[in-house]
């Protein structure tokens, strides 16, 4: 199976997620069976390190975040059975560019909260331990929703 998360600028959440994600599937052993990638729907960050601050908080957990930051792309699309976006605007910039498709979902769908979008850290929106412990709550739920379809 592959999933790629989705945020705006590919620097801080879906980094994030995707950071967060690698490491549970090792945890559980299934490393090889689930593929991550993160990419942004948007293109003026493309080339740049995650930010900052959200690979501080993430490396306070022992999460490593690494990789440049990539625009989604229509291969992407294709290529991934899951593409798991951020927020509501990530996944209306995914349905215009790409056509509506029972693949993509928002990330705080998987653990039921009640706020559906992942807060943007970059904008202000939240701090990036909160952002941090949003995606690790959701990215558990995510992965026990996937583990049947891998045959675990």
């Amino acid at each position: 199976m592959r999933i790629l998360f989705v945020c705006l600028g590919n620097i801080c959440r879906s980094p994030t997620a995707e950071g967060v994600f690698r490491q549970l599937i090792e945890w559980e052993g299934l490393a090889g069976r689930i593929e991550v990638d993160s990419a942004g729907t948007g293109h003026r960050q493309v080339g740049k390190s995650p930010d900052p601050r959200a690979v501080d908080a993430a490396s306070r957990r022992g999460i490593e975040l690494s990789g440049t930051a990539r625009q989604v792309t229509y291969a992407d699309w294709e290529a991934f059975d899951l593409v798991v976006a951020m927020d509501r605007q990530n996944r209306a910039d995914l349905v215009r560019l790409f056509g509506s498709g029972a693949k993509v979902e928002l990330l705080r769908e998987f653990s039921r909260d009640d706020a559906p979008d992942v807060p943007d850290p970059y904008l202000g929106e939240g701090g990036y331990d909160e952002v941090l412990e949003i995606i690790e709550r959701a990215c558990g739920y995510l992965l026990e929703e996937v583990k049947p379809a891998i045959g675990s």
